[in-house]
């Protein structure tokens, strides 16, 4: 959909904004609304009359609102809050984090009337637009337009923790139409948006189908088979349910000729130069080791060494950490690796391939077995979960043709999927250039919002 230009334009002055509509001013951020830079210090619980959440950089998402329930919380006296507090209409922008992407991605978000009561911290600047100048929806959407976060890459101070410059920030001169004209762009962003994020919610569904799918494919075809009449018998998994008949139903041990995790101690050997050493961060989620990616380190000619070297054909599982149970497959590994103590090696014997067996761990048997080794209070798999896997086993030709089926079939979810993901990007480019030509003058929407 195109939309008109405003009849008639001035030159702005500025470079970067070029020509504004004939009838906008062009202010820099502090003359329309009240700046405060210096939140609270501290989110440990402190003495105080009123115990309130305290907003940090974590605790803005992706769509600028703030996750109050994930905020740490402490005790605040009644004039800290006046000092501190935030309500409808403030805007919050990232000044200061151990990361500077959070300030040049221009991290930011708008407090509204369902936002329940908190306080921001000190890595956060409150801008309060005035009333009666400044809609606040309209500022937001200008601060986290093109424009802004164009300047920001230039205000962001990253010799020591990165910081934005607070003072270049709120005097960069900014394009604003009269107070009227900006509740009605807010107006038609919130309509246009709205439609533009239902579209990638509609997208986002259909990858988490498509994941679904796959998972599907995948667990049936390996404990299944591909012939839907083969007879049936029991597993012995209640879980599981019935398998082949002419499969056999073995444990991981008795299909692999060596298992064992990797050495204590070896972080101190991290080094630039070295063998390769897998973690468990080195395992994606495509049933691939990313050997690119592996730190070095430095490996004596002992018992310790050989035992822990990764060959062609081994497969690994993450026994601890966040990704507890990913697997992967060593394909060809393309110089000396190791794995470290995060990481389990499994060596497979003749009988099963390596690939079919990792996609057999990666699949829901595999996992639903690796979830419930870890009961309790219990983290993490030892060597002797990863052993009693259970594995059910066709001939190495019906694995074959497993392997060749599942490849064919996933391929094509793959490729579903990546138009999806192709659209969700293409769309969110569509939202941030209709944001930025509405609040920059290049499009005029004023005709397209009732009063």
């Amino acid at each position: 959909m195109s939309f008109p230009r405003y009849p008639k334009y001035k030159a702005s002055g500025v470079n970067e904004l070029g020509d504004l509509p004939e009838h906008w001013d062009v202010k820099p951020l502090k003359h329309f609304a009240g700046i405060d830079s210096c939140g609270c210090y501290g989110v440990d619980a402190e003495e105080g009359e009123h115990v309130l959440p305290v907003a940090t950089t974590a605790q803005i998402d992706s769509d600028g609102r703030f996750v109050v329930q994930d905020m740490p919380m402490r005790g605040f006296t009644p004039a800290e809050i006046r000092r501190y507090g935030c309500g409808d209409g403030d805007i919050l922008v990232v000044k200061s984090s151990g990361s500077a992407t959070n300030i040049i991605s221009g991290k930011a978000g708008l407090v509204t009337k369902d936002t329940p009561p908190f306080v921001f911290s000190n890595f956060l600047m409150r801008i309060r637009p005035t009333n009666g100048v400044a809609n606040p929806r309209f500022i937001y959407s200008l601060l986290r337009s093109h424009l802004t976060r164009q300047r920001v890459e230039q205000m962001c101070s990253t010799t020591t923790y990165p910081n934005l410059k607070v003072s270049e920030y709120t005097s960069a001169p900014l394009p604003i139409p009269p107070v009227a004209e900006q509740t009605k762009i807010a107006s038609f962003l919130d309509r246009e948006t709205s439609k533009i994020d239902g579209l990638v919610g509609e997208q986002r569904r259909l990858i988490e189908l498509l994941k679904e799918k796959r998972q599907a494919v995948i667990s049936r075809a390996v404990t299944k088979g591909l012939n839907p009449h083969a007879p049936l018998k029991p597993s012995g998994i209640e879980w599981l349910g019935d398998v082949p008949e002419h499969w056999e139903i073995r444990r991981l041990k008795t299909v692999s000729s060596f298992i064992t995790s990797g050495p204590r101690g070896w972080s101190e050997r991290i080094g630039e130069a070295g063998a390769l050493f897998v973690q468990s961060g080195d395992l994606n989620d495509r049933l691939e080791v990313e050997f690119a990616t592996a730190k070095r380190v430095q490996v004596d000619d002992d018992a310790e060494s050989t035992r822990t070297r990764l060959c062609d054909g081994d497969v690994v599982v993450c026994v601890t950490g966040a990704k507890t149970g990913n697997v992967a497959v060593c394909s060809a590994v393309p110089e000396a690796a190791y794995v470290n103590q995060h990481v389990c090696l499994v060596r497979p014997t003749s009988d099963v391939l390596p690939l079919f067996l990792g996609v057999l761990l990666k699949s829901r048997l595999g996992q639903t077995y690796f979830e419930v080794s870890q009961y309790g209070l219990k983290q993490g798999l030892s060597l002797e979960d990863v052993k009693e896997a259970p594995v059910m086993l066709p001939s190495v030709d019906e694995q074959r043709r497993i392997i060749a089926y599942l490849d064919t079939e996933t391929t094509k979810l793959d490729a579903l999927t990546a138009e999806a993901e192709h659209g969700i990007e293409l769309l969110q480019e569509r939202r941030t250039a209709l944001i930025s030509a509405a609040v920059t003058g290049q499009i005029d929407v004023r005709e397209l919002v009732s009063s």
